[in-house]
């Protein structure tokens, strides 16, 4: 464990060759938590909400991913989908873990798809809210959020995007976002990931349709009715593919589902990952 006094910071192991800084809270059956793509985005500021809630009935693991947060950024890394896939079996290898829930956000929603496919025994359930992974026109809310140039008023501009209630867009959260945007590494990154035209980086990231129908999960997808990111149509073409899925759409609720509607997610999750596998023959 590190001693720091940044929340942000916890535990630190070595993925496939990357060190990673990771939370590990909560006892009982694993659950992978993977963060979006914001500028400056942790899995501690994406998921911190949730964490203490799902660590009351499980193990709760959330790295950064590389590319973002506290991880490791090697010199030239190619930050492609079997990257991120490759670090993420690399930490279960790592923490002995042969199989895990696993929930997704946004990038990390099409992650999850990438990895379920690739490794379907790896994963038990999976949760993905407000995802990428199929095909979409980009929208003028992902194309702002990476196209960020940090700047105290663009974060502000990229916070109103993420919620539907501007009441949660305080000066103090947007300095915060954009302290965090400025770290060192973090921008020179994040700028390297989805660099303009950034419709081709839909397309990175979506996995092939025959290959998310043939998932075998439980599923549950959620997604924020308002969301100006990610559409809400990707969500309902998810439930239409998969065909162990249910989808919980949240009103007044934009990309930060698990921030604006906290304990609802919270609940709604748990009760999800927490089902036994009697029906589901």
């Amino acid at each position: 464990m590190m001693t720091t006094s940044n929340p942000e910071i916890a535990q630190s192991i070595v993925a496939t060759g990357i060190r990673t800084n990771y939370h590990d809270v909560g006892t009982g059956f694993p659950v992978l938590l993977i963060h979006g793509s914001g500028p400056g985005v942790t899995a501690w500021a994406n998921w911190r909400l949730a964490m203490p809630a799902l660590a009351k009935q499980a193990r709760v693991i959330a790295p950064d991913m590389v590319g973002f947060g506290f991880t490791e950024r090697p010199d030239g890394f190619a930050y492609t989908m079997d990257a991120w896939v490759r670090q993420a079996i690399g930490l279960l290898d790592a923490l002995k873990l042969d199989q895990v829930d696993l929930v997704g956000n946004s990038f990390g929603g099409a992650l999850s798809l990438a990895l379920a496919i690739r490794h379907p025994q790896r994963v038990r359930r999976l949760v993905l809210m407000g995802a990428a992974g199929v095909e979409f026109e980009l929208t003028p809310g992902l194309d702002a959020v990476w196209g960020y140039t940090p700047s105290l008023d663009n974060m502000r501009k990229l916070l109103d995007i993420f919620a539907f209630d501007r009441g949660l867009v305080t000066d103090e959260l947007a300095r915060l976002r954009y302290d965090a945007s400025i770290q060192p590494g973090f921008q020179e990154a994040f700028s390297s990931m989805f660099p303009a035209p950034r419709q081709r980086w839909v397309a990175s990231l979506a996995s092939p349709e025959a290959d998310i129908q043939a998932l075998p999960h439980e599923t549950l997808i959620i997604h924020g009715r308002e969301d100006q990111v990610l559409p809400l149509s990707n969500s309902i073409r998810l439930n239409a593919l998969i065909s162990r899925s249910q989808l919980h759409v949240f009103g007044r609720c934009g990309h930060w589902t698990q921030i604006e509607h906290a304990a609802r997610f919270a609940q709604l999750v748990g009760n999800f990952l927490a089902e036994d596998d009697a029906w589901a023959a």
